[in-house]
This record gives C-alpha cells, structure tokens and sequence, in this order.
C-alpha cells in the first residue's frame, strides 16, 4: 500500500474512531457510578478477545478513580491509534505515558504479553510502578528489566503479561538466549507485540546502531599501545590528510614511509599486515577524527561515547573494536576486552520479529515518509488538548560562532534580569561548557545538564521552569519528563506565565528537524505560554558541511538531509539484508535443536555419515552429546561467519575502483560465505562427534554493547572515499 493510499485509508479509520469515540464516552459514563469493587470485578473479567469500548472506557474510569489523572478525549484518540498499530504523534505534556495505558491492557489481554519499550531504565521503572495499579485492575501482572536483574528475575519478568524494558535490554536478553545451550537458560518467549515510547529515537536514531554479545579472550593490547606512539608523532599535511568535511582521514606517502620505519613493517599493504594497517587507521581516526568531550568524554577511568542526538552519555556502547582500543590508548586508559563477536542484531531487524508494533513521540510527522517505507507504520497526528500559543521566533543568523556566542550571552543576560526561566539548548558537551564559562564571567547562576552529570537530568529538568531558572542542556533535554512552570512544586507558577513562561533557546540546528522541534516542544506544554529561538551561525556543522552561504533556507536545508539520510538507511539495509535472512535461518535451526523433542542429529549429517558414527558410538551416547555439541558448533561457526561478513563489508568499497558495484559484490561474497559454514557444519560437528572435548562446551564469560557502525561516514560515502584513493592501488591493497 502507497502512502498516499495509506492517509486515505487513516481518513476512513477517521470516521470510525469518531463512533468508537462516542461509545466510549457513553460507555465511560455509565461506568462512572460503579463501586470500586464492581470495577475491578469487571475489569477482571475482560479476556481473550476484549472489546475496544470496554477496555478503554474502563481503563479511564480507573485511572481516574486510582491516580486521580482524567484522561483527555486526546489521550483517548492516542490510544485508538496505538491499538491500531499506528504511530501517534503527541506534542509534549500532552500525557503519553497515560494514552498509552488502554492500548496496553487491549494488547495484554490477548494473553500473549507486551512489551512497552522505553528509551531508558529510568523510564521503564517510573512507568510500571506508576500504572501498574491500573494493570493489576484488570487483573493483569505487570513487571520492568533492569540492567542489573538475574535471569531468573527477567525470566519473571517477560512472562508478566506487560513488561516495561528498553529496546537495548531487550535486545541483549534475546541475544543470550541465541546463545543458550539448555531450554533452562531461555529468559524470554515469543515476541508477541511491542509499544514503543519516543518512536523516532528507538526507530531512527538508534535502529541502525549493533547490540553486541561478546566472549573470549583479551587480546594483546601492545599493538595499539606501540601505534599510538608512532601516530602521535605525525603531522598533518606531511603525514595525512583529512577530507573536506573532517568525517575521514588518510596517510600521505610521507607518512606511509614514516608509519613502516617505525614498526618495522615493510609495506603496509601486503596482506599479512592487514592486523598493522587496520590499528594504523583506527589510531589516526582517533586522533585526528574524535574529539574529547564533543564525540566522547573520559569518565571514571573509561571512555563513554556521546549520543549524536541526545548529546548524553549513551550508556553500555563501544565504537569497534579496533577503534575502541585506540581512542583508550590515545587517553592512556587501561584497554577494554573486546573479545569475539557472537551475536548481533539491530534494533531495527529486533522490531521486526514482533507480529505487531505501534508507537507514540512528540515528533514524527516529519519523518511519515520513512516510518512508513521501512515499517510500515502510518503516522497519526494527535491535537494537542489545549491550543499551543508557544512563540516560535524566526531564527537569528550570525556570521561566525564567536559572534553567535556573544549576541547569546546579552540575550541570556537581559532575559534573566527579568526572572523568566531560560532553557539553552547545545549540540555537544564542549558547546555547553563553553557557554557556561561565558556566563560564569558576565555573573548569570546557571545549571549544565550535560554527558558529565546526566544522572541528574530529572533532578534538573524538574527545575528548569522555576523562576529565574537558567539551565544549558546538550539535546538530553528531559525525554520523559515535564519541565513545569515555577518549578517543582510550581511554587512560582502564576509569575512564570506573567513573565512569558518557559524561554528556550536553540544554539544550532540539526539535520533532523524533529531533533529542533524536540527542544521546541519543552516550552508551552498544555496551554502554557512559552517562547523558541534559534541562534545560528554560518559556522554550525549543518551550514558548512552542505556547503551552505548567505542567508540560507535551514528548513530546505534540513528536509534535503532528511531525504539523504532515508536513502542511506535504506542502502544499509540493502547490505544487512542477507546477514538478517541467514542469522534468522542460524537461530531457528539453533532453536529446533534446543527445544524440540524430536530432534536428532541424523537430520543434520547425510545418511552414511550418521550410520558411521552410529557403528562406532552407541545410539544413547550419539543422541545425548550430539545436541550439546550441535549447539557448541553453531555457534562457533557462526562467529566466524559474523567475523567474515565484518572483513567483507569492512573493504568491500574498494571495489568500485574497478568499476564494479560494491552492493553486488558483497552479496555474492556473503552467500559464499553462509555456504561455507554450512559446509563447514557438517564436517566439524562430525570431527567433534568423534573426538568429544569439554571445552566445546566452555564457552566462558560473555558481556553485551553497543557498537556504531558507521563512525566515519555510511559505506556509500566511503566508497566514495574509496574512489579517491587511488594511489593505494599501485600498492595493490587486499581487503
């Protein structure tokens, strides 16, 4: 089905969520006079295939009957939406957390389960307690994942009917249970049906970033220490060169000679010092590339990387290997264990198992057209139950950012004279710091939430509508939680709406504009007056990096990098695509072998190998060991493959210099793959029959991350890259 074919089919649902609207106003009506306890009793009572009209009406009554929270008509149209399977786009303040509770219960009594995906534990925790007593109502168990739970503790928990979890946990327990080798170490079920809170951040931002399960032994960390030392010592110029947008960099022929006298190497580009070029690389990514506190920031001891989009520390996530062991030598850390890769999915292809998904954000309209193409999921404009008389003032262009910088601090400073709380929004935790010591000078108090103190973002935000309020923030800006007028308590609430309420004030724009319209959104929630502003500068990343001059149009700008970036996640997908198909075959083999009875290992070796084996080894023995050691071969089979499929995409672009299509080619080089491990199954699993080890059965610690996948650039740019270099080609590089 057509978008277009879609909106007209949302204008016939339209007009049936009019009536359903209707009834259950009525319906909420007439419940309204029952007792407590005949509520609950018929709350209890809805199972199997429970009407909307009841579900939602009840859930309404009992919300407010419980919470003291009435649900807006809004909230109710929301909810419709969600139990559709829709996205329901709600402006902030507007009650998701609420909305969503009767989409909730309608999904958990098919008796399947939910799960609700939360952007993070703070949330997933806040959220269950604060409905559960709705849930419990119906008579429905409602549970959270933490990061730190045991498996018996999550295995309770995913059997509840509703879970509140994040995408990441989720994902990581689905990828432990791809490891499991009894039916006993499974923590989850079948996936059944998701909500999904702040949508475009779970589905956009971060469904193409890995979760990672890892294992094995450290490797030897003396290579990227003795590379940091020899690279630390370049020049630029003399020694590489970067592209015009900083996003990749190269080592001139100086600089080749320079690296292979001092390690020692020969030529950097025969294929036995692959393992030396690629530390190589990393350690100049790192150096010239990733900058401290703007890409990440060093934090008790370790790394921690910076969340392009929220500028908050993005918790549990690793840059790859390589390049990870050279950003901790460059800081002189203590290198992490990195170990081999055994599992990995995307949030994306993680989404996809469920039969069904809706979600709900504040900010999706301006991305219909993806959510729809790669999901499938239309788009639902809720209005906003009061009229938003927010201010959102035509942006200011400057023509540098110490400019930008200056006319930022005299707005700040006459604004705050007046007590009218101020929130600034900045696209880095260098940009907030820098700002605050300009306001330290000129005497304005002033709170930074940034990736250095994100553990009291609540704290923070829950402050930053109090009168005289100043609070910088990198674009972590409080998802989840109101910023209300006069603090919190709103002792000072009705100044602050004399004053113009909330002032918020963008310090760049984004690619994304619902990123900009996210900032917007924390001024005039729920009728409140509020103001935005932007202050640009000709220097800001977006500006320079689309070669934009003069008086720019930033909107056009941005809906021009909106519509690239849609093409490159779907040119990635494009790539993933065989790797997704071959692990789901991998896991639904793994899972036959690990849960159904019938199995046998005659089906996974030709007849006459079987009836070799079964001459040589008794029949209970065969049959016993056999599954075990299935799993163990699959296992490490399949990090191998994963190993293989890295190398591939990891040179693949090179080959565009032969005027060959690099799409084209790693397919074909994949499936050669994939064969490969099928072959190799059946011979090592019957190696392994024959001359059992325990050790197949080891398999030791695992630990889970994240990883970004493309830190320099989408793979289409850097087969651009790739094209450009051709004076690597006269030394013949083999990837």
């Amino acid at each position: 089905m057509s978008l277009a074919k879609v909106k007209r089919f949302l204008g016939l649902i339209d007009r049936e969520q009019e009536a359903q609207m209707t009834a259950i106003r009525s319906r909420r009506a007439e419940l309204s006079s029952l007792s407590d306890d005949s509520l609950c009793s018929s709350a209890a009572g809805i199972r199997g295939n429970p009407d909307v009209v009841e579900v939602f009406a009840l859930a309404a009554v009992i919300a407010e009957r419980l919470l003291g929270l009435k649900m807006f008509e809004v909230q109710i149209a929301g909810a419709l939406a969600l139990q559709r399977g829709a996205i329901a786009e709600m402006q902030t303040g507007e009650g998701k957390t609420l909305a969503a509770v009767p989409a909730v219960i309608w999904y958990a009594l098919q008796g399947r389960g939910i799960h609700v995906l939360t952007a993070n534990d703070y949330l997933a925790r806040r959220d269950a307690a604060w409905m559960g007593g709705i849930y419990q109502w119906f008579g429905l168990s409602v549970a959270h994942i933490a990061q730190h739970m045991s498996a018996a503790e999550r295995r309770a928990a995913y059997l509840c009917d509703i879970t509140y979890a994040t995408a990441n946990e989720v994902g990581f327990d689905y990828l432990r249970d791809g490891l499991a080798r009894t039916p006993d170490e499974l923590v989850q079920r079948p996936f059944a049906f998701a909500l999904i809170d702040e949508v475009d951040s779970i589905l956009i931002d971060e469904a193409r970033i890995p979760l990672v399960i890892a294992g094995g032994i450290t490797e030897d960390p003396t290579l990227a220490r003795r590379v940091d030392a020899v690279v630390t010592g370049l020049r630029p110029r003399a020694h590489y060169f970067t592209d015009e947008f900083a996003r990749n960099v190269q080592l001139t022929d100086a600089g080749i000679r320079r690296v292979e006298a001092a390690l020692g190497s020969g030529n950097l580009f025969e294929e036995h010092n692959l393992r030396i070029l690629t530390a190589v690389q990393d350690a100049l990514h790192a150096h010239v590339l990733l900058r401290r506190d703007v890409d990440y920031v060093v934090k008790n001891g370790s790394i921690e990387l910076v969340d392009e989009f929220k500028g908050r520390i993005a918790q549990n996530r690793r840059w790859p290997a390589g390049l990870q062991s050279a950003l901790e030598a460059k800081e002189g850390l203590g290198l992490k264990t990195q170990g081999r890769i055994l599992g990995s999915i995307t949030v994306q292809n993680l989404v996809a198992i469920y039969e069904r998904i809706c979600g709900m954000t504040g900010t999706a309209a301006t991305q219909t057209e993806e959510f729809w193409k790669v999901y499938k999921l239309p788009v639902v404009v809720i209005p906003t139950n009061r009229p938003v008389i927010r201010k959102d003032l035509p942006d200011i262009l400057y023509a540098d950012k110490a400019a930008r910088d200056r006319a930022l601090v005299k707005e700040i400073q006459k604004v705050h004279q007046t007590g009218r709380p101020i929130l600034v929004g900045t696209a880095s935790v260098e940009d907030s710091e820098r700002l605050s010591v300009h306001l330290e000078a000129v005497g304005v108090p002033h709170n930074v939430l940034n990736a250095r103190n994100d553990e009291a973002e609540a704290e923070i935000i829950a402050q930053a509508g109090a009168l005289g309020a100043v609070t910088i923030s990198t674009n972590m800006a409080g998802r989840g939680t109101d910023i209300l007028l006069g603090g919190n308590p709103p002792e000072t609430h009705q100044q602050v709406i004399e004053l113009g309420g909330l002032y918020v004030i963008g310090t760049t724009r984004h690619e994304a504009r619902r990123i900009d319209n996210q900032l917007r959104g924390r001024a005039g929630r729920q009728g409140d007056p509020g103001t935005s502003r932007f202050f640009i500068s000709l220097e800001d990343d977006l500006l320079v990096r689309f070669g934009i001059e003069g008086n720019p149009d930033v909107d056009s700008v941005q809906r021009t990098v909106e519509s690239q970036n849609i093409e490159t996640r779907q040119t990635l997908w494009k790539y993933e695509s065989a790797s997704e198909h071959h692990r789901r075959e991998v896991q639904a083999l793994r899972r036959e072998i690990l849960l159904s009875p019938e199995w046998s290992i005659a089906s996974m070796l030709p007849e006459e190998r079987y009836a070799e084996l079964h001459q040589a080894i008794p029949e209970s023995v065969l049959e016993n060991d056999g599954r075990r050691l299935a799993l163990a071969v699959i296992d490490d089979l399949w990090a191998d493959y994963l190993a293989s499929v890295a190398e591939l995409r990891g040179g693949v672009h090179w080959v565009s210099w032969g005027g060959r299509d690099p799409l084209f080619e790693f397919l074909i080089g994949v499936r050669a793959i994939y064969q490969d491990f099928h072959q190799r199954l059946e011979q090592e699993l019957v190696e392994a029959i024959r001359s059992p080890n325990e050790e197949r059965f080891e398999r030791g610690a695992t630990w889970t991350y994240l990883t970004t996948d493309q830190p320099f650039g989408t793979l289409g740019e850097r087969i651009m890259k790739g094209i450009r270099r051709k004076y690597l080609k006269r030394r013949q590089v083999r990837y």
